[in-house]
């Protein structure tokens, strides 16, 4: 699913998800995704290349283009559509079809030193999705040489702090709001048993 105008014409992109509208059904709906990806993803995306053309910004990678505008005064509006559409590629490779179950052996070891069982910490992933106070998003991160849960507020992302992020589940209303309506802990919670992607967090340990 791509948008090949955008492609052609931008300096930032929309990249295709990494499976069809539909393959995280039923845990998410391909209507869910169809507008979260379709409308909301590609948003950010549109109005970034918006605010960026003809400036120095305009053709510097998304991550050089985040840490530049964080917490610039009048960069505002442009950090917040950078770091949207990062984090939202982000999150969709955060997840995968039939996901959830075991991680990797490197990434289990990892977990298991820093929260002693993979229960611990999908546990406090599942706290902080839930009790982040409006929108935003959780994220397992390696910090340093430990593995950490965080959450972050509207369009901020842990990159601009020095942690290097290794999944993410959004908590945005409309991430879930079709699916599930106010009951954002079941939507956490199916994810992190059916869809996160424990290959993908395994990968960004490198």
């Amino acid at each position: 699913m791509s948008n090949n105008k955008n492609e052609s014409t931008s300096p930032n992109v929309l990249p295709s998800l990494p499976y069809a509208d539909n393959a995280l059904a039923p845990v998410i709906s391909a209507n869910t995704v169809a507008f979260h990806y379709g409308k909301h993803h590609m948003g950010y995306v549109d109005n970034l290349n918006k605010l960026i053309a003809g400036t120095e910004l305009a053709y510097l990678p998304l991550e050089k283009i985040i840490t530049e505008t964080t917490g610039k005064v009048g960069k505002t509006a442009i950090f917040n559509n950078a770091a949207q559409a990062w984090n939202h590629t982000f999150y969709w490779r955060s997840l995968r079809p039939k996901g959830g179950g075991e991680p990797p052996a490197v990434l289990k070891q990892k977990i298991e030193a820093s929260f002693s069982t993979l229960d611990a910490c999908k546990k406090e992933l599942a706290t902080a999705a839930t009790t982040q106070f409006g929108s935003g998003w959780t994220w397992l991160v390696l910090d340093g040489n430990k593995i950490k849960v965080v959450k972050t507020s509207n369009a901020d992302v842990p990159i601009t702090t020095g942690m290097k992020p290794l999944l993410t589940i959004d908590v945005w209303e409309h991430a879930y709001y079709l699916d599930y309506q106010n009951r954002r802990a079941d939507y956490v919670n199916a994810v992190l048993d059916n869809l996160i992607n424990w290959d993908f967090a395994a990968e960004n340990l490198a």
